[in-house]
């Protein structure tokens, strides 16, 4: 049953997520709600809810990392290698572009509030559903594992550094907030809600016995999904439950004329460094994807810690979310579509 109900989310996922931001359009109230901490009575816990269910998904992901089968792939690390050179590249090449973009622009700071959103999403490691769109393209999943695994175990020193190096380009008082938000990343949210979480589901997926193991993952699966879903409802909630209060129209266009650019790029700059590298078709279709497919959850979760009073910034990270897993099906319908090489190529 819980198979079966992964399976389903799984092959309608676009779908259903399209459904989880029009829910949070027309109902933002309980998303609103569970944005807040809650006390876990009769103990002195708090629940946060976007945390804890960014944790679930990560733990989750964790559980299927095949850790035995990343030995090739140290064995050869050029594609490993280059996927995280390119993670701490890009944004160092796409954010000034933006920034010199949004500038030419009457916006009075310059766009620096959409500019920080995009700075937030870009500093995040790879996505963990990054390997499932891998899995439906025929990509090289090895590598793509090992670059989701690598991100995300860096995270804590790869995202204060790019927020540290591109708070620079902003004004408007936005400099000090992502300095400040660096500081939260650094201090132990990338480590808690990242890190640990997927490194617990390794180590049960290396220590436990193949049966309690797989039952663990039949229900972490469907689970993990569902609570990926409330998530993106929780961030959307927050985003979109401010425009229906305060509808701002060209706020919105450029939250998602920026999230479209800075997405393309990150795409395109991806695809030039595979052909670069000519790498073939399968690690070419991972290291692309990777490439343009960041941790948006992550990224929102940290935004609404760091930054409650300002829901609008949740805006181009949730268009940047949803445009990310569109071109992400337009590479895997177009690597399906194409021709298989002949033996003689």
């Amino acid at each position: 049953m819980h198979t079966r109900a992964a399976s389903w989310l799984r092959h309608r996922l676009g779908r259903v997520i399209v459904l989880a931001y029009a829910f949070a359009l027309i109902l933002p109230g309980p998303g609103l709600w569970l944005r807040h901490p809650h006390p876990l009575p009769p103990t002195h816990l708090t629940l946060r809810t976007a945390p804890f269910l960014l944790s679930l998904v990560l733990f989750s992901a964790g559980l299927r990392v095949p850790v035995r089968a990343l030995g090739g792939l140290l064995r050869h690390p050029k594609a490993l290698l280059a996927g995280l050179v390119l993670h701490l590249a890009i944004p160092l090449a796409v954010v000034p572009l933006v920034a010199f973009l949004l500038r030419r622009t009457p916006d009075t700071d310059g766009g620096s509030g959409l500019l920080t959103a995009m700075i937030l999403v870009v500093a995040m490691p790879v996505a963990a559903g990054a390997t499932v769109w891998t899995d439906k393209g025929d990509g090289d999943q090895p590598t793509m594992v090992g670059l989701v695994l690598a991100s995300t175990l860096l995270s804590p020193l790869t995202t204060p550094l790019l927020l540290a190096t591109l708070s620079p380009l902003l004004s408007g008082g936005y400099a000090p907030t992502l300095a400040a938000t660096g500081r939260l990343a650094q201090g132990g949210f990338a480590l808690t809600a990242v890190v640990l979480p997927c490194a617990a589901g390794m180590l049960s997926a290396l220590v436990l016995p193949e049966r309690w193991l797989g039952r663990l993952v039949t229900t972490a699966a469907p689970a993990a999904m569902a609570g990926s879903l409330v998530l993106t409802y929780v961030n959307a909630s927050g985003a979109l439950g401010s425009v229906v209060a305060r509808p701002r129209p060209l706020l919105f266009a450029a939250a998602l004329a920026v999230a479209a650019l800075v997405c393309l790029l990150s795409f395109v700059l991806g695809r030039v460094a595979a052909r670069a590298l000519r790498l073939e078709a399968g690690t070419a279709s991972s290291l692309t994807l990777a490439c343009g497919m960041n941790n948006s959850s992550a990224s929102a979760v940290l935004i609404t810690a760091s930054l409650p009073d300002k829901p609008h910034l949740l805006l181009p990270v949730l268009a940047y979310g949803l445009l990310q897993k569109t071109a992400a099906s337009r590479i895997v319908t177009r690597l399906r579509s194409a021709p298989a090489p002949t033996a003689d190529a």
